[in-house]
């Protein structure tokens, strides 16, 4: 099928990759020159602009979009909605918050478009591996697409999730588990780093990854890095989040929902990018006044 790839960054650039490597007709388009270029040398056509891209496109059309969230996405889907048509699909690949996801399906249904919202894992790897893909869409739009989709996934790593903003929900849910496992590995390493015996780190990741319980494809990641750099010395532990986390809490909140762990993994994040913070120097000072316990000056 043929299909117009907006956002030709590090994800979306892959998945126009793996979709013309499956048959597929891709022509993408990106602000960047450079992005096009680099695309093009796979066999992948281009387009200069939107405009551009909705003339080349083929009713009914299927355009794909990787762009950031927010404003970014909206302004582009409703460039798009002013030159698209009945029957054509806009896939909205991005990490959209659901809500926005569930506005946009209201304006292309007023214009006969259908909306597609595609949460996507996998990524850089997912141009060899595959993207897990949680499709929210109509039954005859998830349909239209499945040949795509099967493209891009591996085997296993497709679902229709239901209606159009229940792809990004799902998406979202599953980066703020993404957030607490990952706070997890970082804490059982530091513990062992600072435990009263000589590990070396390594080797105990490598080790975990057999036959362990809590082996996963973040501990091969892990691994891979702990590998390359035993106490990763080149990193600064500055830790930034995409918002789904901060969506995944918020949405734990407004529903009543426990979600400690979640919860606690964002606030590291946020920890994470403050040094000598005025939180902890105001513990620092009670503790000293009200116990005489010691302090450090700068």
């Amino acid at each position: 099928m043929e299909i117009g790839m907006v956002g030709l960054g590090r994800m979306g650039a892959n998945m126009a990759r793996r979709l013309a490597r499956s048959g597929h007709r891709v022509i993408g388009f990106d602000p960047s020159e450079e992005a096009r270029k680099a695309v093009e040398s796979d066999g992948i056509g281009t387009a200069s602009s939107l405009d551009d891209l909705c003339e080349l496109l083929r009713p009914p059309r299927v355009v794909w979009l990787m762009v950031p969230a927010g404003a970014p996405t909206q302004k582009t889907i409703a460039h798009l909605l002013e030159r698209v048509g009945p029957s054509d699909i806009l896939v909205d690949g991005g990490n959209s918050h659901y809500k926005d996801s569930l506005e946009m399906a209201k304006l292309c249904e007023a214009a006969e478009v259908e909306f597609v919202d595609a949460g996507t894992s996998g990524g850089i790897w997912g141009l060899q591996e595959g993207y897990c893909l949680m499709v929210g869409a109509s039954v005859e739009a998830f349909s239209r697409l499945e040949p795509a989709l099967k493209a891009l996934a591996p085997e296993g790593g497709l679902l229709h999730t239901g209606a159009p903003g229940s792809g990004h929900y799902v998406k979202m849910v599953h980066n703020g588990i993404e957030y607490g496992m990952l706070e997890a590995y970082g804490e059982g390493f530091e513990l062992l780093k600072r435990g009263p015996f000589d590990l070396q780190l390594e080797e105990v990741a490598e080790l975990w990854r057999h036959g362990s319980v809590v082996r996963s494809w973040l501990l091969d990641l892990l691994a891979q890095a702990l590998e390359k750099d035993p106490e990763l010395q080149h990193l600064r532990g500055y830790v930034d989040d995409s918002g789904e986390g901060r969506w995944t809490a918020v949405e734990a909140i407004e529903r009543g929902v426990a979600a400690p762990v979640i919860t606690l993994s964002l606030q590291q994040r946020f920890l994470s990018r403050q040094e000598d913070t005025l939180a902890n120097r105001v513990i620092a000072a009670l503790r000293n006044e009200f116990g005489g316990h010691k302090v450090e000056s700068r």
